[in-house]
């Protein structure tokens, strides 16, 4: 078989159906997080928090069945099992949960253009933090690109008189969660679990909270009842896909797909939500796309570099 292989010059099939199963998946993951903010946006007078807590709770659930479909109880067990992980997990529970939060208030109080600028200023916010917590070396390129994203805010400060604390926010809270989530051995699935079941308590005190308030939704109209219980599925969904794009896929061509995510928010928030665009905001817009332009091709250069 190994002779008959290195003869044909079918030996490469393997490998590329491989990859266009990974950018699929890939195209699948981005997409559906891209679209999101039509997903959020049809909940009926439900508020952010406890869209939020029924998100954890549904999608903990979700996952129960996903690990236990998979075999994947192992790792799990040794993450809950390791006192020395189990801070940096709550954390990244914490962390990702404030996101989650966050962003669907943005999508609730009309403004995903915020919340599309703090993801596409994500991976500019990674380089930074690289810089001061990691003490990695920063290429001149990134460090150009860094400091385009600094001028942006700064012209959203003085311009608009304030900071676009949303996607600061959303930026710098899903930043330290991937620099936190680096240093647990888990893989995406197994560590979602993780974080879901850590902030399952939390989830199920405030749905109580709510229910015993009078404030709940849940139970009173069906449109709003089964939102609330596909979030949970609809938060796993996009996970699985990109899992199986990393598996298959380069790290820069899962880089570059990233993109698609906060485009298709910027998108739908102009075309769709029809929320304004002011000038200051474009400039902030193209300043953060010529910092990710620089940043793609320091990436391209260190790729190229260690071929």
């Amino acid at each position: 078989m190994a002779q008959d292989d290195s003869r044909s010059p079918r030996v490469a099939s393997p490998p590329d159906k491989a990859a266009t199963k990974g950018v699929v998946f890939g195209l699948t993951a981005y997409t559906l997080w891209g679209c999101f903010p039509l997903f959020f946006a049809m909940f009926d007078g439900v508020p952010a928090w406890e869209i939020l807590t029924h998100r954890i709770i549904w999608a903990c659930l979700f996952l129960v069945m996903v690990v236990t479909l998979l075999g994947r109880w192992q790792p799990v067990k040794s993450a809950l099992s390791s006192p020395r992980s189990l801070p940096r997990v709550l954390g990244c529970a914490l962390l990702i949960g404030f996101n989650w939060g966050l962003y669907i208030y943005a999508v609730e109080s009309h403004q995903v253009l915020q919340a599309s600028l703090g993801y596409f200023m994500t991976p500019l916010i990674n380089v930074a933090l690289g810089m001061l917590v990691l003490r990695e070396r920063m290429s001149r390129l990134q460090g150009a690109a860094v400091a385009i994203a600094g001028i942006a805010i700064g012209v959203q400060l003085v311009g608009l008189g304030g900071l676009p604390w949303i996607s600061l926010c959303l930026a710098l809270s899903f930043g330290t969660y991937g620099l936190l989530r680096k240093q647990v051995t888990l893989d995406g699935l197994s560590g979602l679990f993780v974080e879901t079941l850590i902030l399952m308590p939390l989830g199920l005190l405030a749905v109580a909270w709510f229910e015993f308030s009078g404030l709940s939704h849940f139970g009173g109209s069906v449109r709003n009842t089964t939102l609330l219980i596909a979030s949970g599925a609809l938060t796993a969904l996009p996970l699985l896909a990109f899992a199986g794009a990393a598996r298959r896929l380069r790290l820069s061509t899962v880089g570059f797909l990233m993109y698609i995510n906060p485009t298709l928010q910027f998108l739908i928030a102009l075309l769709i939500f029809q929320e304004p665009l002011g000038a200051l905001q474009l400039v902030t817009f193209v300043l953060i796309w010529a910092g990710l332009l620089l940043y793609s091709l320091s990436a391209w250069h260190g790729r190229r570099g260690t071929t």
